[in-house]
Parts: C-alpha cells; structure tokens; sequence
C-alpha cells in the first residue's frame, strides 16, 4: 500500500494524483513496472588476450609442420634426382653433387689406392675398405688381421715411418701417424683376441698419388 507525501492519504495502484488533495504521486505511478538497472559489462580483455595468443601459436604450429614437410619433399627430390648408386659386383658406389664414396673387396685394388705397405701374410677384413672423396678431400681406409704379435707388426710399420708425426704404443696397442705434403696416414695395431688387427687409413688431396715413405 502507498500513501501521499502531501497528505498521507492511501493511493491506490496506478493513481498518479491524489484523490484527497490533488498531488502528484512521487515516482513512477504506483504499481508500475520498474525497468531493470543493466549491468555492466564483464571485462573481455582477458579473454581476447588468451584467444589471439592461440590463434598465433596454432598458426606457428601449422607453418612449423608446413615447413617440414616442404624440407621433406625437396630433400626427396634432391636426393631423387642427385644421388645416384651404382653396383659391379662387390663395388658400391654412392655419387652425390657433393663428392662420392665406395665399397671395394678387391683387396688389390684397396691396397692400391692405399699407398700403404700391407703387413706380410695379413688377410683383408671382409666388407672393411672404403673410399670417398668429398671437398677435395680423398679417404681410403681399410682393415687387415694377423697372427703375429701387436711388438711384431707395429715394428714392421715403424720402419716404413721412421719420422713419423705422433707414435704411441702399449701392452697391447700401437698406433702410428705419418703426415707429408700429400698424405695423412694413421695406422692402428692393437691385439682383437688371437690375432692382431691393422686398422690403416690415408687422408690425401683428390687427384694426388699416394705413397708409403
């Protein structure tokens, strides 16, 4: 129930004057519907922030995977189209724009391209010789065994490198490095259970001839 301000007089519901003195009902007319207050609106800024940080890492995301793909497939292009591998019988031969390596079992052929005096009656290990030539740069590298002692052997190659650049040896271990203007040669010897292994490698510039001292 409302009443007058001026009077005190009761009003009734929707009446926007008094009906005992004639004034005017305070506020809106009695009974009327009050229009809500609207809220204010929540803070997005938080929201907006979180949102565009996803967008750019699931964009990162996306031209991560891209980029790797597109490195896979123009390596397998690349590799497709410039490396190309060659069989003759034992010898395997890999070819890149690079340079190129190859496998030989041709034991003659491998102490050919060695420059390197084998060791007397030592046996090539099987599927051990290499060569390759890249930058400039040509390697062979092979293995042979023995029965004779590791004092023996790396006596043996002491005397082809009298001057060498490093020698170092042990109970059970020789190892000898001979540098010059075209080869670098690092031989090996150490004991491989009964017999004795001959690990030997020449590092020389593409194109020139190796030789033993």
């Amino acid at each position: 129930m409302a009443f007058c301000n001026s009077c005190g007089a009761p009003l009734t519901a929707g009446t926007q004057f008094c009906n005992n003195c004639g004034a005017a009902a305070a506020g809106p007319p009695i009974g009327a519907p009050v229009a809500p207050v609207p809220a204010p609106p929540a803070s997005t800024g938080g929201s907006n922030a979180l949102k565009i940080f996803l967008i750019v890492v699931a964009t990162l995301v996306v031209l991560g995977v891209l980029a790797v793909i597109t490195i896979g497939v123009i390596a397998r292009h690349f590799i497709t189209h410039n490396v190309h591998v060659s069989q003759q019988g034992d010898k395997v031969k890999v070819e890149t724009p690079f340079g190129s390596a190859e496998t030989n079992k041709d034991p003659d052929a491998v102490v050919r391209d060695l420059g390197v005096d084998v060791y007397p009656g030592a046996v090539t290990e099987k599927g051990s010789s290499a060569t390759a030539t890249f930058g400039g740069v040509h390697t062979v590298a092979t293995n042979f065994t023995t029965s004779d002692s590791v004092d023996k052997v790396c006596a043996f190659y002491k005397a082809k490198f009298p001057n060498p650049m490093v020698t170092t040896s042990d109970q059970n271990r020789c190892t000898i490095i001979s540098n010059d203007q075209k080869n670098m040669i690092t031989i090996n010897i150490e004991g491989h259970g009964d017999n004795t292994r001959i690990q030997i490698s020449n590092v020389s510039k593409a194109g020139s001839s190796s030789s033993s001292n």
